[in-house]
Parts: C-alpha cells; sequence; structure tokens
C-alpha cells in the first residue's frame, strides 16, 4: 500500500485535522504507557497533547471513542508495514515470515504499544464495537497466516485444513509473545519473541516434510493443540 496521496490534493484544513487527530492519539497512546488506560482520563490527554480536553472530546468524544481511532491507526501502520514485506518476500516462507515480523517487528511491538493493545483487549467484553474490531483483527491475521501456509510445497499437497492449524497455531503464539511483553518488563524482547515464532514455524514445517517424505499421511503433526 503506497503512502504516498492519490487523486486531488486534499484542503490545507483537513490535512491539519489529520495533524491534530495523529497528535491526540500519539498522546493518548503515551497516557495509557504512563498511567493505565483507568487512570487515563481526557484532561490527562489534553495536558500531553498541550490542548483543551473539550477540544479531545470534540474529536472523539469519549474515551472509548480515542481508544478506538487509536487502535484503528495503528491497525493501519501495521497493514501498511505488512503491505511492504509480503512485496519483498519471494516465497511461501517468506511471507509467512512478513507477517510474524509485522506483529512483532520493533514498531509494533513495543511497550508503549503493547499496553494500548491490552487496554483494548481488556475493554472487549464491555464494549460490544470492540469486539467487532477485535473479531476483524484476529480474521486478518489468520487469513494472512492461512495465505502463506497454503501456498507452502508441502502444505498444499497436505490439503485439508492443516494449512488453518497451522495458522491458528502461529497466531496464538503471537498472541502470547504480545501478552508476555505487556505483563513481564523482561519479556519484550521483539527479536527474541520473532525467533521463537519462526523457530515454531520451522519445526512445524519440517515435520510435516518428514511425514510427506516417508509416505505417512496419517502421521502428519497435529498443530491445533499446540500450547504457546
Amino acid at each position: 500500500m503506497s503512502l504516498a496521496p492519490s487523486g486531488p490534493v486534499r484542503p490545507r484544513r483537513h490535512a491539519a485535522e489529520d495533524v491534530r487527530r495523529r497528535q491526540l492519539i500519539e498522546a493518548t497512546i503515551e497516557a495509557i504507557a504512563a498511567v493505565g488506560f483507568q487512570a487515563t482520563t481526557l484532561a490527562e490527554i489534553a495536558g500531553r497533547a498541550g490542548v483543551s480536553p473539550g477540544l479531545v472530546a470534540f474529536y472523539f468524544r469519549d474515551k472509548n471513542g480515542l481508544l478506538e481511532a487509536t487502535l484503528r491507526h495503528l491497525a493501519v501502520q501495521l497493514s501498511q508495514g505488512l503491505s511492504a514485506l509480503q512485496r519483498r518476500a519471494p516465497t511461501s516462507r517468506a511471507r509467512i515470515r512478513a507477517v510474524v515480523d509485522a506483529t512483532l517487528g520493533p514498531v509494533q511491538f513495543d511497550r508503549r504499544i503493547a499496553s494500548v493493545w491490552l487496554a483494548f483487549w481488556a475493554q472487549v467484553p464491555v464494549v460490544p464495537r470492540f469486539a467487532r474490531i477485535q473479531r476483524i483483527y484476529e480474521r486478518r491475521l489468520l487469513s494472512n497466516l492461512r495465505a502463506g501456509f497454503r501456498a507452502h510445497p508441502t502444505v498444499a499437497r497436505l490439503g485439508g485444513d492443516e494449512a488453518t492449524r497451522l495458522a491458528e497455531a502461529t497466531a496464538a503464539m503471537i498472541d502470547g509473545a504480545w501478552l508476555r511483553a505487556t505483563l513481564s518488563p523482561d519479556a519484550g524482547d521483539g527479536a527474541r519473541a520473532r525467533a521463537q515464532v519462526c523457530a515454531f514455524v520451522d519445526d512445524r514445517l519440517a515435520l510435516l516434510d518428514l511425514a510427506l517424505l516417508g509416505g505417512r499421511r496419517g502421521d502428519a503433526p497435529d498443530t491445533s493443540g499446540l500450547s504457546t
């Protein structure tokens, strides 16, 4: 996805509003990381952004609206990063790695960003529209992983639901890495998290290769119940 504008240049007023929204979103990330979501108020965000609380309310209505806008902003960043990585991925294995690198890379896999995701997940049970956003995020993550696994020659030959099982297990490992990074200061090493997930993928694919080469279709490992 190109970051360059297409079509007519938008009026300056709209560009200025975009800048203001990004400023408020960045202030939201900083506030949640510093004091937690429950203690974050519109006044706290406004103070960090150097604006009035009324202006924050004008753009986002309430705290949930601001959190939703922040999550959508992060999701767009993630999508753009993944698209850039996938364009440079020559093989199915590289496409799977692109998903891992995008979700656990230095831009996204950051304690500040992780605190926002944790706040979002905590609000999902009580804010219905957040549950819809979560479902969309999960479907897209699984879809990208599943497409990479389906394109792998061994998985394609095995057929069935193998790509789905591998995608679900890999997604669970990614989510586990995020949770550990949020809850434990010592677990926020993105390079280590990426290496662990990629090692898991390589191990699963190697086992499938062995099962296929040995002509034992029934020996293909069941990845559906693997823990993170």
